[in-house]
């Protein structure tokens, strides 16, 4: 078997003329195209544990539900998929398949939300959350329609066709689960030439479809906007929404995707916790390289290692079911006492006061 590729290092399928932008390594898509590509592949028997190789993933990850991934992770992931399944229509059929139980959070907050027109306005202000490898925005077309216009974070050709499949489809998708079967878009642009298999569009759609278009976007009636939604209950459309908002990235410091590799492994070893070098071999990188990959990223392996072991050791204070020697050891000391000294360098209190400050 071939040896997987660095972590970091780029693939010439994959190279990009963007890559020093460091939006391309951000770890902060929730991995949710991921998940409903790797479902379907095992609907039709294919085997997808290699699409993960050398990226600092593999396919049992998607179920973590704090796991977040770069465009870099996800776009290779997309590629790999569409060379291995070989279906034209890959992102409609991945689209088309998807519920407002597949948006999570976001879907209980679209659901519960007074009218269409606030249900499309939640999903766009927090289209990241749902995964979305391009961004979304709204607007007003003229006095009779609006439009859901999608924007590539990076000009990539290659995958351009699949990831508008995947977001219109999904879009209307859920539309009809909001609004009912009956609903169409007005018409449905998009800026990449027609494809071979363009009448799959119009079956989905049921509307008209325009190819090498300015824009891609999805035209749909202002007179949609009003419809009142059956599942409207103000307060859990607030309670979801507030949730929501807290998942949305920060917009701070950017969080690069060998820090979270980092982070996975250190949080699945708390107890015996690896040694750098250790890290870098499971990542298939030379020690130096991953603490220069870390420099670059503005961390070094023993703050990471310790804010793991803080958020860990604080979460079983807060549940109260073990010792202060048995949180120490779960987090990999065996010294009580060396535990108590490394907790309050941690967080400036001692493990008792952090308890007591819980209750």
């Amino acid at each position: 078997m071939a040896r997987p590729a660095s972590l970091i290092a780029p693939n010439h399928a994959a190279s990009h003329p963007l890559t020093d932008d460091p939006r391309y390594t951000a770890a902060e898509i929730p991995p949710n195209v991921l998940v409903h590509l790797t479902e379907l592949a095992a609907s039709r028997g294919i085997a997808c544990d290699d699409w993960f190789a050398g990226l600092g993933l593999d396919r049992r990850q998607l179920s973590d539900p704090t796991l977040r991934i770069s465009y870099r992770q996800a776009s290779m992931v997309v590629r790999r998929a569409l060379q291995a399944i070989g279906e034209p229509d890959l992102g409609l059929s991945v689209g088309r398949g998807e519920t407002l139980g597949s948006f999570g959070l976001l879907g209980l907050a679209m659901m519960t939300a007074r009218t269409f027109g606030e249900a499309m306005g939640v999903g766009i202000e927090n289209h990241k959350v749902s995964g979305s490898l391009l961004d979304v925005t709204f607007e007003e077309v003229n006095e009779r329609q609006v439009a859901l216009v999608a924007w590539p974070r990076f000009s990539d050709a290659a995958l351009l066709p699949f990831l508008c499949e995947e977001l219109f489809a999904s879009s209307l998708a859920i539309a009809r689960q909001l609004l009912g079967a009956s609903f169409n878009p007005a018409r449905l642009e998009l800026s990449y030439p027609q494809p071979a298999h363009r009448q799959a569009y119009a079956d989905l759609f049921k509307c008209e479809v325009q190819f090498g278009m300015p824009l891609n976007r999805v035209l749909v009636d202002v007179q949609w906007l009003g419809q009142e939604l059956p599942g409207h209950n103000p307060l859990t459309a607030r309670q979801a929404l507030a949730l929501c908002t807290q998942q949305r990235p920060s917009g701070g410091s950017v969080h690069q995707e060998i820090v979270a590799a980092v982070e996975r492994l250190l949080r699945g070893q708390l107890r015996q916790p690896p040694k750098l070098h250790d890290v870098a071999r499971t990542l298939n990188l030379s020690e130096r390289s991953l603490r220069r990959k870390l420099a670059e990223s503005g961390r070094i392996f023993r703050e990471i290692h310790d804010r793991v072991r803080a958020e860990r050791a604080l979460q079983l204070l807060q549940g109260g079911n073990l010792s202060v020697a048995e949180i120490g050891g779960e987090v990999g000391f065996s010294d009580p006492r060396e535990f108590r000294r490394a907790f309050k360098r941690w967080t400036g209190m001692a493990p008792q006061e952090a308890r007591r400050a819980a209750t």
